[in-house]
């Protein structure tokens, strides 16, 4: 009874891990850095304004009364002789900051890295913990058998499991992948557990999203009236990655476009693109992607 159960949560379970380890490992190197940055930047107690001088490999020469010092500041020709506010370390002078120069951005960056990292991680986990208890809580409406089609949809990447529920009124309901699912007749009698949870062949399918009055979108393909005996359905976690990796495939585009808005550069396109190739993971698992 609990097989289909126990495959979906180890699927959502190993897809989470997955994302929480990633998460980990960029908030740390993140953290790492702005302590780095957050160090350099506390011992530059000393005060002072003064003027931008010149530009060069990546520097600016500023200049104050009582000392002068190269500053690294990414496109620092837009500032060249103007006025600033100059942060120092009074036992070494050389060593300076002003407004806007690359340690700033830096420290700000990895100190972002570490949020975003915390943010997608309690999202994960939020959502997988709403999504596994709206799966399982018991519906209002009594057990009743009933005859259903399962029908496969995909919609862009995403392939899904549907029970094709007839009725007064015909409703369509999203389950997680179980092997069970490549063999049923079509139509098929199953018991429905509060008009959701369904029973068939002593195995528990439960949906991956809410029930719909309206056919869903996507190319659909129907299980044949008699399944051939011979066919054999994908198992294992194996499997199920394999057709997961499909969502992996954004994630260098998402990396780009990322790296664009924040000016990360490279380090900021890996650090994206690894962050969208696991979502894309999860999210397969969340959704109940089927790999047959």
């Amino acid at each position: 009874m609990l097989r289909s159960r126990v495959r979906a949560l180890r699927h959502g379970l190993f897809a989470t891990a997955v994302v929480l380890v990633v998460c980990f490992v960029v908030a740390l190197f993140c953290w790492l850095s702005y302590s780095d940055g957050r160090a350099a930047l506390t011992s530059m107690t000393a005060r002072a304004t003064g003027d931008v001088v010149s530009f060069s490999d990546g520097s600016v020469e500023v200049r104050w009364p009582t000392g002068t010092a190269l500053v690294a500041y990414e496109n620092g020709e837009r500032i060249v002789g103007k006025q600033t506010q100059i942060a120092f370390d009074p036992a070494e002078p050389s060593r300076a900051v002003i407004p806007g120069s690359d340690l700033f951005l830096e420290t700000d960056r990895a100190l972002g890295g570490v949020t975003f990292a915390a943010a997608v991680a309690l999202l994960v986990v939020f959502a997988g913990g709403v999504r596994l208890l709206l799966a399982v809580r018991p519906g209002r409406s009594a057990a009743v058998t009933t005859p259903v089609r399962r029908i496969r949809l995909q919609s862009g990447l995403m392939v899904r499991s549907w029970l094709e529920i007839d009725g007064p009124v015909e409703r369509w309901v999203p389950v997680y992948y179980d092997p069970v699912l490549v063999t049923l007749p079509s139509p098929v009698d199953v018991e429905l557990r509060g008009g959701r949870v369904a029973v068939v062949d002593g195995v528990t399918l439960y949906p991956s999203g809410r029930p719909v009055t309206k056919h869903p979108r996507g190319r659909r393909l129907d299980n044949p009236a008699q399944p051939d005996p011979e066919t054999r359905a994908p198992r294992g976690l194996a499997a199920q990655l394999r057709a997961d990796a499909v969502f992996t495939v954004p994630a260098p585009v998402v990396g780009l476009f990322w790296a664009y808005l924040d000016g990360s550069g490279f380090t900021g396109w890996i650090t994206a693109t690894v962050i969208a190739a696991v979502l894309g993971l999860w999210w397969g698992a969340f959704r109940g992607s089927d790999p047959s």
